[in-house]
């Protein structure tokens, strides 16, 4: 499903996932709910990150969950056992290759998935065949170029432009939050809207500080440290300290910003 994931499989990677999606959960999904009875398709479901709270929000729809990494399928599947839930299935598939009949789902929900696809356009209009006439997709990404933070350092800018390099290499793009309106319309899908979400993070909101600043956006770019270094994007000290100076953010006196973007759109 994902051309290259750059940010890996490991445990720790795991949990930066699951940092990421407790402490966004309010800010991505208060407005994600689904009506009883739906029929609901989330693509690239990873390690269960979203699935809790999506299924948790919409207990009464039907949720059948894919990815094409057996071992993500695994630990979503023991993540969503143990909170408890029960209406949704997972499966292993391709979003290039789904093994669905057309018009099998009244809602697909689709979240950082998009950004590591060499052909994001060719998976919006496959997964607009899947849904019924009038059913709903909803898209969630992030873009790196939304980036800013002080207090300002060219060493921390740089290091966040090796992730959105790494990624280019790899056929996917960083920067996709911002295009997520003209790619929706251009697929076909009608009465788009796009809804910016930005993560302000400062002293006065320290769960922000320390479950998205430290644990999820510092943790990302320190999590492609050897990836950047082997393909000799930077000097190694250099690095280094950029992701010094991306921690200093999370000082007192320190502040981040970040956006992510969710649009939904509608199938006739």
């Amino acid at each position: 499903m994902v051309d290259m994931y750059v940010h890996g499989y490991d445990l720790t990677e795991t949990t930066r996932l699951q940092d990421q999606a407790t402490t966004l959960a309010e800010l991505l999904h208060c407005d994600t709910t689904y009506p009883s009875g739906s029929r609901v398709l989330e693509v690239g479901c990873g390690v269960g990150a979203q699935t809790v709270t999506l299924a948790s929000k919409s207990p009464d729809a039907f949720i059948t969950s894919i990815d094409m990494s057996e071992s993500s399928l695994a630990v979503a599947g023991k993540r969503v056992k143990e909170a408890g839930i029960e209406n949704v299935c997972f499966q292993q598939a391709d979003i290039y290759k789904l093994p669905f009949p057309t018009g099998s789902f009244d809602h697909v929900f689709i979240c950082f998935v998009l950004e590591h696809l060499a052909r994001p356009m060719e998976a919006l209009l496959r997964l607009k065949d899947l849904l019924k006439a009038g059913g709903t997709i909803t898209v969630i990404e992030g873009d790196h170029g939304s980036t800013f933070f002080h207090p300002d350092s060219e060493a921390a800018d740089r290091v966040i432009q090796c992730l959105v390099e790494l990624q280019r290499r790899a056929g996917g793009n960083a920067m996709i939050g911002r295009q997520l309106h003209p790619l929706l319309c251009e697929a076909g899908y009608s009465s788009v809207r796009v809804s910016p979400r930005m993560v302000y993070a400062d002293s006065s909101r320290p769960d922000l500080v320390v479950g998205f600043t430290k644990k999820t956006f510092v943790a990302m770019i320190e999590g492609v440290r050897e990836s950047v270094l082997k393909a000799g994007m930077i000097d190694q000290l250099y690095f280094d300290r950029g992701i010094k100076d991306l921690y200093r953010t999370a000082e007192p006196d320190g502040v981040f910003c970040y956006t992510f973007f969710k649009a939904f759109g509608k199938k006739g």
